[in-house]
């Protein structure tokens, strides 16, 4: 029954460590709530697409007798916003209005916002704070699937361990080296290689660049390797716990903040 309720308590941890990334990354799809012909829409915007799907804006009103036009352009710049009507269709996958935006090179910006006409009038979305979409190159899923799943795995298993070593649960020393061989695997082997397909980089964390996921993992893996090392021979737990606790707060940093960008001035991508 122990075993059970550490387990337990490791997978809640994950999940809810997984669930507030997901909430607060920067290229997850913004979500948003709009009235519009007296009816309440939960819209998801769109913050990143890969260079092989179609560069569009999706508006999920399934009321055609709306009126949304797109305004948009390209992140950084001094340019003028363009504009362009969504158009309403009930043929492709999800029924809504579809805007298309100019497709960017991998890691350059989009920046949009949204205005609506109904029956009542015209209201204007998140002009303040412009939704922004980041390009990104294809990442072949024989890649991209085990480099989720390996960087979920040391997350529960980093849990385990860490709750483990606060009550000296022997098998600590084992999650240990297993959290330390999954954090390798999947990012710093893994990770480099989704991120030369999707921005033609492999590393551009520290010494390189201050892209914030590779530092992250950087630090992340540091401590691991610490922590393993010092329970060679001897326990010390707190090592484990330290570092337990130091995956947890950089897994809680949003992915991909501080990213590859590319700036438009110079045609470079920088990190940071």
């Amino acid at each position: 029954m122990k075993i059970f309720f550490l387990w337990f308590t490791a997978f809640l941890i994950t999940i809810g460590a997984a669930v507030y990334q997901r909430h607060t990354g920067p290229t997850y799809p913004k979500e948003l709530a709009v009235t519009a012909n007296g009816k309440s829409w939960e819209l998801s915007l769109v913050r990143s697409l890969s260079l092989d799907e179609p560069a569009e804006v999706f508006l999920g009103i399934n009321d055609s007798s709306v009126k949304p036009v797109l305004f948009y352009k390209r992140f950084g710049t001094d340019e003028a916003y363009a504009q362009v009507n969504f158009s309403f269709s009930k043929e492709k996958e999800q029924p809504g209005f579809y805007a298309p935006v100019p497709q960017q090179p991998a890691a350059g910006k989009i920046q949009y916002y949204i205005k609506i006409t109904d029956s009542s009038g015209t209201i204007t979305l998140l002009r303040e704070e412009p939704v922004v979409i980041r390009f990104k190159g294809a990442v072949p899923a024989f890649i991209l699937v085990p480099h989720i799943l390996l960087m979920f795995l040391a997350m529960f298993f980093s849990n385990l361990a860490g709750i483990m070593s606060i009550i000296k649960y022997p098998a600590y020393k084992k999650y240990s080296g297993w959290t330390l061989i999954l954090l390798l695997a999947g990012g710093m082997m893994l990770g480099p290689l989704v991120q030369y397909y999707a921005f033609g980089e492999l590393w551009t964390g520290i010494p390189f660049g201050w892209d914030l996921t590779d530092n992250k993992t950087l630090i992340a893996v540091i401590f691991w390797i610490i922590a393993v090392y010092m329970n060679r021979k001897t326990d010390k737990p707190v090592f484990t716990a330290i570092a337990s606790l130091a995956l947890l707060l950089v897994y809680s940093i949003p992915h991909s903040m501080f990213g590859s960008e590319l700036d438009y001035s110079t045609g470079e991508i920088t990190q940071g």
